[in-house]
C-alpha cells in the first residue's frame, strides 16, 4: 500500500495515490458524473450533409459542427474539470467519467465517413482550463502529425476533434487555423515552415455544444487568452486514425464500448507522460503517473 500523496492546494489536506486510484474516491466526489454506465448507441445528425462536410475537409483541411447532446453534457463536464483543477489535477482527469466518451461516441456517423468503418480511437486526448486571469495559452501553432497523416489522395489517416466545453473568443483563447488550400506547405515535407500569409488566418468562435474536427496535417493552434475576458476557455480533444493501418500510438482503442475505469485511469496516466514537455508536471503528478501504471493491475 502506498503512502503517497498529491498535494492538492485547495483541498483540506493532501489525497493519497491509492485514493486517486479507486472508482469509488471519484464518483464521491463527482456524483453528478456517470461512471461504466451501459454506452448509449444513440449518434449525431450533423446539420451539414455529410458530403460536404468530406469536401470541406478535402479543401480546407476542418469542418464546424454541433450536437445537442455534446451541449447537454457540456456543463456538467466544465464544471468537472473546474473541481479538478481546485484539486490540483490537470484537466484531463474528466476522461474518468462517461460523459467525455459518449461525446465522442455520437460522433460515430462522421468519423465513419471520414475514416471508415474501422476506425479507431488513438491513446491521444487532452482537456482544457485556459484562464485569463494567469495570461494562459492553448498550444502553440503546431501540426498534430504532419503531412504524414494524408494519404496519396491527400485525405485524412487521422483526425482530431476539438468540442468546447464553455463559449472559446479569441478573447479567452479560442482555436486559430490556416486552411489547407491556403497553406503553401501543407501536405508536404516542408510542413514544419509556417509560411502561410497572414490574411489566410481564420479565428473559430465556438460555443458549448459545436465541435471541430480537423486533419492531423492542417496548422492551428490555441490564441493567448487576454486579462480582459470574462471566463477561462475549457475544452477537451480527442485523437482518431483508420483502421487496417499502422499504429500512430499505441494502444489502439476501438470505437466501442467505451474502455473501463481502469484502462481509463492508465491512459490518463500516458497522457500526462507524453504531454509533460508541454506542461513540466510537477515530479509528484509524475510520480503519480508512474503509480498508476505501475499498479495497473490492482486498480478497480
Amino acid at each position: 500500500m502506498s503512502t503517497a500523496t498529491l498535494a492538492a492546494p485547495h483541498t483540506p489536506s493532501a489525497v493519497s495515490f491509492e485514493a486517486l486510484c479507486s472508482k469509488d474516491f471519484w464518483q464521491a466526489q463527482f456524483p453528478k458524473l456517470a461512471m461504466e454506465v451501459k454506452p448509449k448507441n444513440a449518434f449525431t445528425k450533423p446539420h451539414q450533409d455529410i458530403h460536404r462536410l468530406g469536401a470541406r475537409m478535402m479543401k480546407e483541411g476542418y469542418f464546424g459542427e454541433s450536437d445537442n447532446t455534446i451541449a447537454r453534457h457540456a456543463p456538467v463536464i466544465a464544471h468537472a474539470i473546474e473541481r479538478c483543477v481546485a484539486m490540483g489535477l490537470p484537466p484531463v482527469f474528466v476522461f474518468l467519467f462517461d460523459e467525455p466518451w459518449e461525446c465522442y461516441h455520437r460522433l460515430k456517423p462522421v468519423l465513419t465517413a471520414m475514416l471508415g468503418e474501422d476506425y479507431k480511437l488513438l491513446p491521444d486526448f487532452w482537456a482544457w482550463h485556459v484562464d485569463p486571469q494567469k495570461a494562459q495559452s492553448g498550444w502553440n501553432p503546431h501540426r498534430d502529425k504532419g503531412y504524414w497523416s494524408l494519404d496519396k489522395n491527400g485525405a485524412p489517416l487521422s483526425l482530431t476533434v476539438w468540442i468546447p466545453l464553455s463559449d472559446a473568443n479569441p478573447m479567452n483563447s479560442c482555436i486559430y487555423m490556416v486552411p489547407a488550400h491556403m497553406d503553401p506547405t501543407y501536405g508536404t515535407p516542408r510542413d514544419k515552415e509556417h509560411s502561410a500569409p497572414m490574411h489566410a488566418i481564420r479565428a473559430l468562435p465556438a460555443k458549448p455544444g459545436d465541435y471541430l474536427c480537423w486533419n492531423q496535417a492542417v496548422l492551428h493552434w490555441g490564441s493567448p487568452s487576454s486579462e480582459f475576458a470574462t471566463a477561462p476557455r475549457m475544452s477537451m480533444a480527442l485523437e482518431f486514425q483508420r483502421g487496417g493501418i499502422g499504429e500512430f500510438n499505441s494502444p489502439l482503442l476501438p470505437s466501442e464500448p467505451y474502455p473501463d475505469f481502469a484502462f481509463r485511469l492508465q491512459l490518463i496516466a500516458k497522457q500526462i507522460l507524453q504531454y509533460q514537455h508541454m506542461y513540466g508536471f510537477s515530479q509528484e503528478l509524475r510520480e503519480l503517473a508512474a503509480y498508476i501504471l505501475n499498479n495497473a493491475g490492482n486498480i478497480r
